[in-house]
């Protein structure tokens, strides 16, 4: 396919099941929270992303008298990908590095949800850089699907 911006939306389409809040891919993962977490840390580690930070939103609702389902969140990256993003449109930084949230609904399904490329292109304007926006684009929808699946 030779229009970069129709493949995007067609990997989007057939990678993210849900798409809920404007600029939010939620994927459903087959394990728990935990779980989840533990797996997406490691397919990280195997493609040689950087994990910055690990945030477990529940604990610290947990330290302040707050009941909150099982919610973490991942912070992780590549300067190889996300500065040439940056160089496209240095507003973009502000939405990295990635993050990954991964929780549990009201009815006990997880999810791993995160911020959509194309939208972060939309709400940056992002001029000239389809083919990192496709990789992006590309590496979540691949990483989201086998930390969420068996």
């Amino acid at each position: 396919m030779k229009n970069p911006v129709m493949l995007a939306i067609l990997i989007l389409f057939f990678a993210s099941p849900v798409i809920a809040a404007e600029g939010v891919i939620n994927v459903p993962s087959a394990f728990k929270v935990e779980e989840t977490a533990n797996r997406m840390k490691n397919i990280l580690q195997q493609k040689g992303m950087t994990l910055f930070n690990q945030i477990d939103h529940s604990d610290g609702a947990a330290k302040a008298g707050i009941d909150l389902r099982d919610t973490v969140l991942l912070i992780f990256g590549n300067p190889k990908v996300g500065s040439p993003l940056m160089q496209c449109q240095q507003s973009v930084a502000i939405d990295l590095p990635q993050k990954a949230l991964i929780w549990e609904d009201e009815k006990g399904q997880v999810w791993i949800s995160y911020n959509d490329p194309m939208y972060l292109q939309k709400r940056h304007n992002v001029p000239g850089c389809e083919k990192v926006i496709i990789k992006i684009t590309q590496a979540l929808a691949g990483i989201t699907k086998s930390a969420s699946m068996h």
